[in-house]
């Protein structure tokens, strides 16, 4: 697998759901020689869309990785694609792989332009600086309008959106474009499903139009690269096709521009002109000066630079669970070379493991490979304990890599086995999925003992029961979808806590005394800001750790309902202690006291999720919808039209949207459609905090 890496691309494919990105990686996989026959998502058979649930439902719900040549200008490229979920509820599949790849292909779909999800997950791929490409899909479709979609990328997602193409016709004419770089017609083969093309002349009522863009695109390259400014003033037609693209590539790399084409990957038109401008103009791993660690011994950074030669550091982005081969994990590998059978150090679990086998991965088929190295993604098996985030290295040169940050569920549900005997089988499954999603938490809850698993969404949530059921062959029952609430405090109280215990013998004492608020703006991290005031040893300074434990793990369980609270600050300020019957013990108790004390002062409020939703709905259903919206405390956002449609949208509390899917379809005659997705918590009114303040202390028995 010694290759050279100059001709390696790392590339995900992302977007809204259904812009078409399953249907556009079965494309490349053909083109690529991969796969003889196309996988048609609507007919269940997509190649990449291999668990039963994505078949059976036409999504995406797990990122799928797979490994391609291709040919480009007599040079043969390697490529991992990873066709990523477009599902809000499965953000973290597009989380966790951006943070591992190079480049990105963005589709949009040329009819519906920027939607709700792709906005999410633009936002990611700034997070993780990943340079990228546009290409507009489904521009056979009535309404398609590339220009339109250009122009929403570059108002909605503040981005320099440039067109190196211009499509010839439109909708049931689209058949090929107009390349502006080398000024050229391209127009697709159908005999072939668009293996191959041919060149035509542009179109004459074209010509002034390809001109105009043509012009536009030379001007952005030559703003960014100033040897062409002058070029561009003085003779534009001296400008070659090599110095455009070298110019461009240099503008991607830096995220200054984004170069956007077009096509139908379901028409088989326009995947093979998008796959070689990804091989002239996104990254490769050579591209990046390396990676940067620490070193989790000196505290010191540590750059890697994406050579064999260099110490062996890879990151674990994702765990999954296969029924022949046991665990995966794969990995994106910076530097180093890992052989088949050798071991490896995580330096999140301080110990080794040792990898047996490696594959290159084809969705879920796997090929065995001898090694993995730098700048590659393959998966692994053998080891005993890897998380997503972990960093894998070389004992010898241990370094800990910027690992991810995943949101947290905004809903969860209780369960419960049908039968005694498969108790155990839950346990197992549960823990099994929780390890292959981040994003997925079970726990037990304190009062009733029942089982509650919290998720992104209600999809989320049921598809993981459906594959208890599939993979784990366990039944169980559920309850109703429930909110995850959280509690803040909004005020500040000063209180004093004394612990004391005496049964004979030596007793327990402690005495503290701090003062609660909230957290400091400035305090980036959250969870308990903590600051030690004691002077002249009226605590001795080993037990002002265990005051600290104390509020920290008394944050899970807030005062008004159970759920937890995220943040607060405590300053100790003072105490005292008794030189026999003080001890670690004590002293966590009595913070563990203070807070339950202290926190009814701090003026303690709920706080729920609220949900960003886009509403897309015909002109006349606008008004029932605003209304039914307006019913759910719902507040409206903006109001805007898109292809003859309304689009609506709206931040509206998750408590008030379960079943909301079936109640627009009632209301709209199954013509509207939504997207939500969580965008904040915000204190609750006070008729709903006193609802599930009662509910959670059992004074409502409730039919639910």
């Amino acid at each position: 697998m010694a290759r050279d890496l100059k001709f390696t691309r790392n590339i995900g494919i992302a977007a809204h759901i259904d812009a078409g990105k399953t249907t556009t990686t079965e494309r490349i996989l053909y083109y690529a020689g991969v796969s003889h026959k196309i996988g048609e998502v609507h007919e269940g058979a997509a190649t990449m869309d291999w668990m039963a649930q994505e078949q059976e439902r036409g999504i995406t719900i797990t990122s799928a990785a797979t490994t391609v040549n291709w040919k480009y200008r007599n040079q043969n490229y390697h490529m991992n694609i990873i066709d990523t979920p477009g599902h809000v509820d499965f953000t973290v599949e597009v989380n966790r792989s951006l943070r591992v790849l190079d480049g990105l292909v963005f589709l949009f779909s040329a009819v519906d332009g920027v939607e709700p999800q792709s906005e999410t997950n633009w936002r990611l791929a700034n997070n993780y600086n990943v340079a990228r490409i546009g290409f507009v899909n489904k521009m056979d479709r009535s309404g398609a309008d590339f220009l339109k979609v250009v122009k929403q990328v570059k108002d909605m997602l503040g981005s320099n959106a440039v067109p190196l193409q211009l499509p010839i016709g439109a909708e049931d004419q689209f058949k090929g474009v107009v390349d502006l770089i080398n000024n050229r017609g391209i127009v697709w083969n159908e005999h072939d499903k668009g293996m191959t093309f041919t060149e035509v002349p542009i179109p004459e009522d074209m010509l002034d139009e390809v001109a105009e863009w043509r012009e536009k695109l030379l001007e952005s390259v030559a703003d960014y690269d100033e040897s062409l400014m002058e070029k561009f003033f003085d003779a534009p037609e001296t400008i070659t096709e090599r110095e455009v693209l070298d110019a461009l590539r240099a503008a991607v790399l830096d995220a200054k521009i984004v170069p956007m084409v077009c096509g139908s990957s379901f028409k088989n038109k326009g995947v093979q002109t998008m796959l070689d401008y990804v091989m002239e103009l996104l990254p490769s791993p050579l591209d990046s000066e390396g990676v940067v660690g620490t070193n989790p011994d000196t505290n010191e950074e540590v750059l890697l630079k994406p050579s064999i030669d260099e110490p062996f550091a890879a990151l674990a982005f994702k765990i999954a669970t296969d029924p022949f081969v046991g665990r995966l994990c794969f990995i994106r590998v910076y530097s180093g070379n890992l052989e088949a059978g050798s071991y490896i150090y995580n330096t999140r679990s301080e110990s080794k493991e040792r990898i047996s086998r490696i594959f290159q991965m084809h969705a879920n088929k796997q090929n065995p490979v001898p090694n993995v190295a730098a700048g590659d993604i393959a998966a692994v098996v053998g080891f005993k304990d890897i998380k997503t985030g972990d960093t894998l290295c070389d004992e010898k040169h241990p370094i800990v890599l910027e690992s991810m940050v995943f949101p947290d569920p905004v809903i969860g549900l209780a369960i419960e086995p049908k039968t005694q005997a498969d108790v155990d089988k839950l346990g197992m499954g549960l823990s099994k999925l929780a390890e292959e999603d981040p994003t997925f938490r079970v726990q037990t809850d304190q009062e009733t003992g029942q089982t509650v698993i919290s998720g992104m969404g209600e999809l989320h949530l049921d598809i993981l029961i459906d594959r208890l059921k599939r993979e784990f062959k366990v039944e169980v029952n559920q309850g109703a979808p429930q909110v995850a609430y959280k509690e803040a405090i909004f005020g500040t109280a000063e209180h004093r806590e004394v612990y004391k215990k005496q049964s004979g013998g030596r007793g327990k004492f402690a005495d503290i005394k701090v003062v609660i608020s909230p957290i400091d703006a400035d305090f980036e991290k959250g969870g308990l800001q903590f600051v030690n005031e004691i002077v002249g040893g009226a605590i001795p300074r080993e037990f002002i750790p265990s005051v600290e434990k104390g509020f920290a793990s008394a944050m899970a369980n807030g005062v008004l309902a159970g759920y937890p609270l995220p943040d607060m600050k405590v300053r100790l300020i003072d105490g005292s202690f008794h030189a026999v019957d003080s001890d670690a013990l004590s002293f966590e108790l009595a913070a563990r006291m203070a807070y339950r004390e202290a926190l009814p002062k701090c003026r303690p409020s709920l706080m729920e999720p609220i949900m960003k939703i886009e509403i897309l709905t015909p002109e006349e259903n606008m008004g029932d919808v605003i209304g039914d919206m307006n019913r759910r405390r719902g507040q409206l956002q903006g109001m805007d039209t898109r292809n003859g449609a309304q689009v609506i949208k709206a931040l509206v509390p998750l408590s008030e949207m379960f079943g909301y899917v079936t109640q627009l379809r009632t209301i709209t005659s199954g013509r509207a459609t939504s997207t939500m997705e969580f965008d904040h918590y915000e204190p609750a009114p006070k008729n709903v905090q006193d609802e599930v303040v009662a509910k959670s202390k059992g004074r409502i028995k409730s039919e639910d």
